[in-house]
């Protein structure tokens, strides 16, 4: 009986619902009491997705950085790859624009070892023997001599530089000609001049050249630029401090200089012997050109026409 009794007032609240709106204010009402058992329903579904998306999206979060941390580490390898490749194509820009300038017959190299031992100043090449690299051959960078070949190997060889102590190279004044000799001190940064005379005339920012002197050397490349000079009145030679044009500490690429190995005499005599034999070209170019046996030579004066 209650069945019943229930099974019909629903199906006429439904009718009555259905068709008109006196239950409207009823079910708002009835909505504000059922609205905490709704949100306490869904709550355990909630707090799932909230975990699970709260997880998912902490997991793509981490992925994501990760992923931008090996971007950037593969960006700042190109930055600083392309930073070296730039300062690179400086050096080679310098170098190049260095051989233009050079007289003589150069060929490029690369550094590839340094001396371990911190009492001597000794570089490995790239070029040997193979290469055509000879002893005592001089070695310089983009701005200036750095020293000579002291040991040549097949495919290497090992660069004695001028700051090293057993090294003394003749240089030049470039402002008047004043010659001396230029020793290493050990440092890098500093060369010394030996038996200057106080009274001479040598004054910092003076540069100093190879002045071609022992025939090692080329003359006229930059060696040092004068950075002290002291007097003194008790001593006959005055104390001359120079820093090397080169960039010892820090060039990578650098050039080997082939220098005319023949004397004065045997440049003069090959270059008489050229002129000769231009001239001697010259004369057999300037001879009439002979007529061949048999054929009638040319009148001198033809007769005129209608004689």
């Amino acid at each position: 009986m209650r069945l019943l009794v229930f099974a019909v007032l629903s199906a006429a609240l439904m009718v009555v619902d259905a068709r008109f709106t006196w239950l409207q204010p009823l079910r708002a009402q009835l909505g504000v009491v059922v609205e905490p058992v709704y949100w306490a329903g869904r709550l355990p579904v909630r707090v799932w997705e909230s975990a699970t998306q709260e997880l998912s999206t902490r997991s793509e979060l981490t992925a994501e950085n990760e992923q931008l941390k090996a971007e950037q580490l593969i960006m700042q390898r190109r930055l600083q790859k392309l930073a070296a490749l730039t300062e690179q194509n400086v050096r080679l820009r310098e170098l190049l624009n260095s051989a233009a300038l050079v007289d003589d017959k150069v060929l490029a190299t690369e550094l590839i070892g340094v001396d371990p031992n911190p009492f001597t100043h000794r570089i490995l090449i790239d070029k040997g023997e193979q290469d055509g690299v000879v002893l005592g051959q001089p070695v310089l960078d983009a701005r200036g001599l750095m020293g000579q070949v002291v040991e040549v190997m097949p495919y290497t060889s090992r660069v004695l530089l001028i700051t090293d102590t057993t090294h003394s190279i003749p240089v030049q004044v470039n402002r008047n000609g004043l010659r001396a000799i230029a020793t290493g001190t050990g440092n890098p940064e500093r060369l010394e001049l030996r038996h200057v005379a106080d009274t001479a005339d040598i004054k910092e920012g003076d540069l100093l050249v190879s002045s071609g002197m022992g025939q090692r050397f080329p003359a006229g490349y930059p060696v040092a630029m004068v950075t002290e000079v002291i007097h003194d009145s008790g001593q006959p030679f005055a104390i001359v401090r120079a820093v090397p044009t080169a960039k010892l500490n820090r060039s990578r690429y650098m050039l080997l200089v082939f220098t005319d190995q023949r004397t004065a005499d045997q440049r003069a005599t090959e270059s008489a012997q050229a002129q000769e034999a231009l001239d001697r070209e010259i004369r057999q170019q300037a001879q009439p050109v002979q007529p061949a046996a048999g054929a009638p030579a040319a009148p001198v004066n033809p007769p005129e026409a209608g004689q």
